[in-house]
């Protein structure tokens, strides 16, 4: 029976997703839903940009084991980074109307820091989408208690998520947000209402946790220690700000205005909402402490859906497993529909700028589908836990992209060399360290990459320019005109 109603409901999941494809004409529909999309949309697909895979299964996951100082990078570098996305960025990119962040390192610097910080951006995703593949193959092995195996299951997973994604673009991410942040905290609502009756009431569960020192959030005072945690922080905090998928939430919206304010409420909501699956699976760990104790050693991800499955009944199941589908999916679609949408605008529209606004959307689509697969294959074959998967994408943007994003939009004498020394600075401090010294490292080499970036930016922008570079702190309007330009040359057909 709950594999009937699993069935059904990713059936109409489907149709709506199809159904939103109706609406997409152009490439900016596909891209960013033709910059329509009111605050209650804006909200919930700003929600469901972290609220997937690593939300469900990573988070009360590492909590269960490490605690609060275990998710310092999700749900709290996660938020931070969607609030600071929200008030230092939506408006003002939202105001250049350009379609992905490599447009910005195109018209702010030049196309060679746009190939290396878009390639930054792509590769970064890779992990992030494999995560919530492999959560939808452990679902459907679940649900079919061994029926399907999780390969076959990542395989449904990533065909399913494609299906309507490839269609309807943000449109299909947009509409079934709204509808799935709705299903998610619903389900998620009445299994820990449950679960608290099982355990003597919210109050019993939060204080065995603090108990067992699962509530204690800052680290020993060991400067080591507490380097690690603010690197592991920061990584998530600033090295998710230059992603195309926050990007094309906010950007997403009717005004500049709905931006902001969709990206604050999105991002309070999420931080809020991730401790109620973290108490669903603390509080198995009291219900039956035999059963989890032994998950845990073995995959702690498999707690929560456990314990839905021997402990409660099948509207619960019913519920639970609704919430985790709408969550993961709404965080799958979006995230693969970003890097592609960037790739192929800031890669291959690069080398084709004629190409007519139907043949770019078409160019899209193929890029969304080669993408998938790359992604499917690469969580075929990683070991990684979900959390870790999540925690790890990050890196790469800390080190070589966020730097010439911040610094062009803020500081005027940001120049094309200067980002040039902090991408590339940044990229290959942080690979030496991870090569050479790895976790041995007493700070995060991503932390390393990211110094050296600043510095980069510094010192390559002050210096005597030997690379050919635009104004430095070329004003808003004049950045406005540049995106334009682009889009009219590259799309003169387009509406």
């Amino acid at each position: 029976m709950l594999v009937w109603f699993v069935i059904l409901y990713l059936m109409v999941s489907v149709g709506i997703g199809l159904y939103a494809a109706t609406r997409v004409h152009n490439a900016k529909d596909f891209a960013v839903a033709g910059r329509s999309l009111p605050l209650p949309v804006v909200t919930a697909t700003v929600f469901a940009t972290w609220f997937g895979a690593e939300a469900v299964f990573g988070i009360p996951a590492t909590f269960v084991k490490d605690g609060l100082t275990g998710i310092v990078a999700d749900p709290f570098g996660s938020s931070l980074c969607l609030i600071l996305a929200g008030i230092f960025f939506s408006r003002y990119l939202y105001r250049l109307n350009i379609i992905t962040l490599g447009d910005f390192y195109r018209i702010r610097y030049n196309r060679t820091v746009e190939i290396i910080t878009t390639l930054c951006i792509v590769a970064s995703y890779l992990g992030w989408v494999a995560a919530q593949i492999k959560a939808l193959g452990l679902i459907f092995f679940v649900v079919t208690d061994g029926g399907v195996s999780q390969t076959a299951g990542m395989i449904l997973g990533t065909a399913i998520v494609l299906t309507y994604t490839i269609f309807g673009g943000m449109f299909s991410v947009a509409i079934l947000d709204f509808a799935q942040m709705a299903v998610s905290m619903g389900g998620l609502l009445y299994i820990a209402s449950l679960v608290s009756d099982k355990t003597g009431g919210v109050a019993a569960v939060i204080s065995h946790a603090g108990a067992a020192g699962r509530l204690e959030f800052f680290p020993a005072p060991d400067p080591w220690l507490w380097l690690t945690f603010v690197g592991t922080g920061i990584t998530m905090m600033l090295g998710s700000i230059p992603q195309q998928d926050v990007f094309q939430r906010i950007t997403s919206a009717k005004s500049s205005n709905i931006a902001l304010g969709g990206s604050i409420l999105g991002a309070s909501i999420y931080f809020c909402f991730t401790f109620v699956p973290m108490f669903i699976a603390y509080a198995a760990t009291l219900i039956d402490p035999t059963l989890f104790t032994e998950l845990l050693a073995k995959d702690s991800q498999l707690v929560l859906p456990t314990l839905v499955l021997q402990h409660t009944p099948l509207a619960a199941q019913v519920f639970f497993f609704g919430a985790v589908l709408s969550a993961i999916m709404s965080c799958s679609s979006a995230t693969l529909l970003a890097p592609s949408v960037t790739f192929a605008e800031n890669i291959v529209k690069g080398f084709f700028p004629q190409m007519g606004d139907q043949v770019f959307l078409r160019t899209m689509r193929v890029c969304l589908a080669v993408f998938a697969a790359m992604v499917l294959a690469f969580a075929l074959n990683s070991e990684s836990s979900i959390f870790k998967m999540v925690e790890n994408a990050y890196k790469i943007t800390l080190a070589g992209a966020f730097v010439p994003l911040a610094f062009g939009a803020f500081w005027k004498r940001a120049t094309t060399q200067g980002a040039l020394c902090a991408t590339l600075g940044g990229l290959v401090s942080w690979v030496m360290i991870e090569v050479l010294i790895g976790d041995k490292s007493p700070v995060p080499p991503q932390l390393i990459g990211f110094g050296v970036s600043i510095l980069g930016m510094v010192i390559g922008s002050l210096l005597p320019q030997w690379v050919g570079h635009k104004v430095p702190g070329r004003p808003l309007h004049e950045l406005q005109a540049a995106a334009a330009t682009h889009h009219v040359a590259a799309h003169p057909h387009h509406n």
